[in-house]
């Protein structure tokens, strides 16, 4: 089946429930970890047979995977079977489920990331947001990350209503950090905020990206992908494997990974069940990737980056000629400036613009004999 680069292991547990949240998620009742840990291992093992190689980058993400206890961390770290030398090992971690006892520890599991949900560092938002922390905590919780010796990265949710934007944002450059995820509020189906009639505004958020872009890159925190900003060489190595369409495993409910496949259909991407149905050994659900649905994808993502994505790679690994096939409307896109192309590498100069760049290109494949 071919190596993995990465591995991402879905913890649902959470002490809260976030009003905006709709992830797979549980608060603790009963065996609920102790079977979920049972289960992981058992997953893990199976994965590893056919993918044994040393792993890249580890994500553990959530959920809050620091909410579990300590003996729990550690049963989870020993059922992955993976070598991990060199490896950027991420843990997501909410403020007031880290003391310096349980950073040392994560530190001695091997974690040597943390993404902090910080969200903001104002109590009144962070109230209504539902979360658990308050700024004291948030401040408190990097400190401790950053003197503890890890690769520290914080949440910050942009253009909540009464949040003072340009406070948090400058807060958050004034820590030290290396990585910062900014994104905004989205209010999805079935959420106490989409019940509650909250409503977004479009124009506000591209507002809010622009001026953290401007504030934060004061700080040399350079925005590399639409929603993240980092210090050179701070960037994300597990998440560049989704932006770059490249192999990673998946592991826990609800978990998607990413696999090499044979002749004929480009990848597989796999979605684990829901945690009942995940629990009692359920398959995940397999669905094949063509060369025409990955160049579609390798493009959608790949702008998403600072850098761009290399066409001519795509090509090769699809055997499409998709330059031709783009060629119409990149050339429009590149003459209204909302494209750029240097040899065959295609990005976007305002990131707050993917979206309408991929729309127009996609149209392009779409009108293409290919």
């Amino acid at each position: 089946m071919g190596s993995l680069e990465g591995l991402y292991v879905h913890v649902p547990f959470c002490p809260t429930l976030c009003p905006y949240c709709d992830f797979q998620v549980v608060r603790r009742f009963g065996g609920i970890v102790e079977a979920y840990l049972k289960r992981l291992g058992e997953e893990a093992r199976e994965l590893h047979a056919s993918h044994p190689e040393p792993l890249q980058t580890l994500y553990l993400g959530g959920g809050t995977p620091s909410f579990l206890r300590s003996a729990e961390l550690a049963r989870l770290r020993e059922a992955l079977p993976w070598g991990l030398e060199g490896a950027e090992v991420t843990l997501e971690a909410n403020p007031g489920t880290l003391n310096r006892e349980r950073l040392e520890l994560l530190r001695a599991l091997g974690v040597n990331r943390l993404s902090i949900g910080v969200q903001s560092f104002q109590d009144p938002v962070l109230k209504t947001l539902g979360r658990a922390h308050g700024r004291k905590g948030a401040l408190k919780a990097v400190e401790m990350s950053l003197e503890t010796g890890f690769r520290t990265s914080l949440d910050l949710i942009l253009g909540l209503p009464g949040q003072e934007l340009e406070a948090d944002l400058r807060e958050a450059r004034a820590l030290g950090v290396g990585h910062i995820s900014a994104y905004t509020l989205q209010i999805e189906p079935g959420t106490p905020f989409e019940l509650a009639n909250l409503h977004t505004d479009e124009e506000q958020e591209a507002l809010a990206f622009e001026r953290a872009e401007e504030i934060l890159g004061e700080a040399g925190l350079v925005r590399y992908e639409v929603s993240n900003f980092a210090r050179p060489g701070q960037e994300s190595r597990h998440n560049r494997l989704y932006w770059q369409t490249r192999f990673w495993g998946a592991l826990g409910p609800g978990a998607a990974g990413h696999y090499r496949a044979g002749q004929g259909v480009y990848s597989r991407r796999t979605t684990n069940p829901p945690l009942p149905r995940w629990l009692g050994g359920e398959a995940p659900l397999v669905e094949e990737i063509g060369p025409l649905e990955h160049a579609r994808e390798a493009l959608m993502l790949g702008l998403r980056l600072r850098e761009g994505v290399d066409v001519q790679a795509i090509e090769r690994r699809t055997g499409l000629e998709l330059w031709e096939a783009l060629s119409p409307r990149m050339e429009k896109l590149v003459a209204q400036g909302a494209l750029r192309a240097e040899g065959q590498r295609l990005s976007v100069p305002n990131l707050n613009l993917v979206h309408g760049a991929v729309l127009e290109l996609w149209e392009g494949l779409e009108a293409s004999p290919l």
